[in-house]
């Protein structure tokens, strides 16, 4: 599976704790992600990622042309609808991708962790 994750600057530790919590499902998987994102969650949890721009030089553009072309297949971004800032990734155009692509998208860590539990009890079963 190709999972792509972006997290806005606040959300960033989530990211990274949900990343610890599912480990071991996430290593056999293609991650990709977003610059600063991509390089916490490698350094703080020593997954192997794709990094992509960082999300205000286009990051999330790069993956929304992934998964146009059909090269991701989840997408987890966290993203903070309190205080996010005018340099941080917007979802609309991700969302619209996704949605016109059949490409699950996550949002908030709530939906993140029904969906990566959900994905690793699959393998497990398997």
């Amino acid at each position: 599976m190709r999972i792509a994750l972006i997290a806005h600057d606040r959300m960033k530790g989530r990211i990274v704790e949900l990343a610890a919590k599912y480990r071991e499902f996430l290593c056999s998987q293609q991650l990709w992600a977003t610059a600063t994102t991509g390089k916490l969650i490698a350094t703080e949890i020593g997954l192997t990622i794709t990094t992509l721009l960082s999300g205000p030089l286009g990051g999330d553009a790069q993956i929304s042309a992934l998964v146009a072309v059909g090269g991701i297949d989840l997408v987890v971004f966290l993203r903070d609808p309190h205080t996010a800032q005018p340099h941080e990734p917007d979802i609309t155009a991700l969302m619209r991708i996704c949605d016109v692509h059949e490409v699950a998208l996550a949002t908030n860590p709530a939906s993140a962790e029904q969906i990566l539990a959900s994905l690793s009890l699959a393998g497990r079963l398997e």
